[in-house]
């Protein structure tokens, strides 16, 4: 396989996992722990604007998940939800050290590295983005 294809493969599998985690984590919120379960964690946490932070994040994870799988907006989603797990990093998964056995930051971390990632090299060749605009994202775009 060549170097284009490699990296081809490469970006349309950790957009696609990632993508995968992230919706399923949304979709847990939404569907197992419910929005007010999910609310009632966040508050006992210590998240701040649990009650409005709760379905803002649902929401985001499952629609920026499904983003990332089809590879729509994908810079974007991929910011937003690296922050989000940066924020769940800081705000609660430190200071419980890294494993996530006892409640540390490693699930969050590596899904703040893959997002990460997907921001900086964009949705690749196989996606909606590529489709839609023309761009697969190989180059790093700054809005003037």
């Amino acid at each position: 396989m060549n170097q284009p294809a490699l990296t081809t493969s490469a970006r349309t599998i950790l957009r696609i996992i990632a993508g995968f985690l992230f919706a399923a984590h949304g979709w847990q919120k939404f569907n197992e722990f419910t929005i007010a379960g999910t609310q009632a964690a966040f508050t006992q946490m210590g998240v701040p604007g649990a009650q409005a932070a709760a379905p803002i994040v649902a929401t985001l994870e499952l629609v920026g998940g499904v983003a990332l799988i089809l590879g729509v907006l994908t810079r974007v989603f991929a910011a937003l939800l690296a922050l989000d797990m940066l924020g769940a990093l800081f705000l609660v998964h430190a200071s419980a050290g890294v494993f996530v056995a006892t409640g540390g930051y490693e699930l969050v971390l590596i899904l703040a590295a893959a997002a990460l990632a997907v921001t900086l090299v964009g949705a690749g060749s196989v996606s909606v983005d590529k489709a839609l605009f023309g761009r697969s994202g190989s180059k790093l775009r700054v809005l003037a």
